[in-house]
């Protein structure tokens, strides 16, 4: 096994699927039902197959023949809704059906190991009660499950926010991976170390039309996490595949148009405080970020994620310097909208988190980490302009249904509407 292979289930825009990539996996396979988001992921991943499927429908036998390759590892952050526990069995809940499918994916590909993430919530009274169910429904499949489970914090691992975490994770016929060790000898970046290098989005009217815009900025005096953002040295990509992009075009970039008395607003409130207005966290220039969000899909009214005020700026920060502040490289781009992107970021696992617990699976497995020597395009930028409907079309699939609006009873055509209507107004 020279470079393990990997199944990302509920991939989102591949924020696990990059750390195990950097730590030395293939990332062969991703499950993801929300066609936005896959085609994201297939434009950042091209040689992996993206499927753009329920992973509630998928079986494992279906899904090992249309990855044409063997699954040696599946990681998931399966959403976690359901906590309402009383009288019944936390799997026998209908809203936590996405852990269960995970489970039910596990047992049928038989993977040497696998990685489940989701939020600290999980670990917290009468909700731990599905976490424990889950282990012994794991161990019970004959998987060596890495106990206690613990939480850990993005921050510990070498990004610049504040995110916790439940990770558990076990291997088949090989002892389980430790939890890996916090970088307590450094700490984190700083929302300044992360930003200041990147060009100041409202200097650039392109930005007001388009997310990308050619602004070449010198390379020297960068520090360290800069240049691990923008990949100048080989050690950047870890065990990664090098990506053919353009290091002069910042990307993810649309600008927000805030008004005058907003921007005095964000300007007045000091740093490591919350705007009252707005709600919006103000970044300090030597702390790290509170944790980024994802907002609120179609179904549930659209809300833009919360994105945070900028240190230096007065104004919010852009898509890219949310993935900045995320640990995603600065080759790696997102939907071209500001709602959908920053979307994106909020619902993934940030790339030095998974990369590090990556390593640790891989050392369990037994595994050495291999360098490749070949470098991958990226893939058709269309596939990040492409709306929920074009999205749908693109993968041969249906426009997936959220969770029905009791109020107004919205159907599967008002929710493309919703898609539409929000990429015009918040692009």
């Amino acid at each position: 096994m020279t470079r393990p292979t990997v199944l990302d289930v509920f991939a989102g825009v591949g924020g696990l699927a990059l750390g195990f990539e950097q730590a030395g996996f293939d990332v062969v396979g991703a499950l993801e039902l929300d066609p936005v988001h896959a085609a994201a992921h297939s434009f950042n991943f091209p040689r992996c197959r993206t499927l753009c499927a329920d992973a509630t429908r998928a079986r494992g036998a279906d899904v090992r023949v249309q990855l044409g390759a063997p699954v040696d590892v599946v990681v998931g952050g399966a959403p976690c809704q359901g906590f309402s526990m009383i009288g019944k069995r936390a799997l026998d809940d209908p809203r936590n059906q996405l852990v269960k499918h995970f489970l039910r994916l596990v047992v049928e590909l038989e993977p040497a190991a696998f990685v489940l993430e989701n939020v600290r919530g999980l670990t917290i009274g009468k909700h731990r009660q599905l976490l424990d169910e889950v282990t012994a429904e794991f161990q019970a499949a004959g998987y060596a499950v890495t106990l206690p489970w613990q939480v850990l914090n993005a921050r510990d691992y070498g990004v610049p926010q504040d995110r916790q975490r439940v990770f558990l994770f076990g291997t088949k016929g090989v002892a389980p991976p430790r939890y890996p060790l916090p970088e307590i000898l450094s700490a984190p970046p700083t929302c300044s170390e992360a930003l200041d290098d990147l060009p100041d989005a409202d200097v650039f009217d392109a930005l007001l039309s388009f997310d990308a815009v050619r602004a070449e900025t010198p390379a020297a005096g960068l520090g360290a996490y800069a240049r691990e953002m923008r990949c100048l040295s080989n050690d950047a990509w870890h065990y990664g595949y090098v990506r053919d992009w353009e290091p002069g075009l910042l990307t993810s970039s649309r600008r927000t148009a805030h008004t005058d008395i907003s921007r005095r607003r964000f300007r007045d409130t000091r740093p490591g405080t919350v705007e009252p207005i707005s709600r919006f966290y103000k970044l300090a220039a030597d702390g790290v970020s509170n944790t980024l969000r994802a907002g609120t899909d179609a179904a549930r009214g659209a809300f833009t994620s919360p994105r945070p005020i900028h240190h230096r700026h007065d104004r919010c920060v852009t898509v890219r310097e949310m993935a900045r502040l995320h640990g995603f490289p600065d080759w790696f781009r997102f939907h071209v909208t500001k709602w959908h992107g920053a979307r994106q970021i909020g619902n993934s696992v940030p790339p030095p988190l998974a990369r590090a617990v990556a390593a640790s699976v891989r050392a369990a497995l037994g595994v050495e980490p291999v360098r490749p020597s070949a470098s991958v395009p990226l893939g058709d930028p269309k596939l990040l302009r492409m709306d929920m409907t074009e999205a749908a079309a693109h993968f041969g699939v249906d426009v997936p249904i959220g969770r029905r609006d009791r109020k107004s009873g919205s159907t599967k055509r008002k929710q493309r509407d919703i898609e539409r209507e929000l990429a015009r107004a918040d692009p």
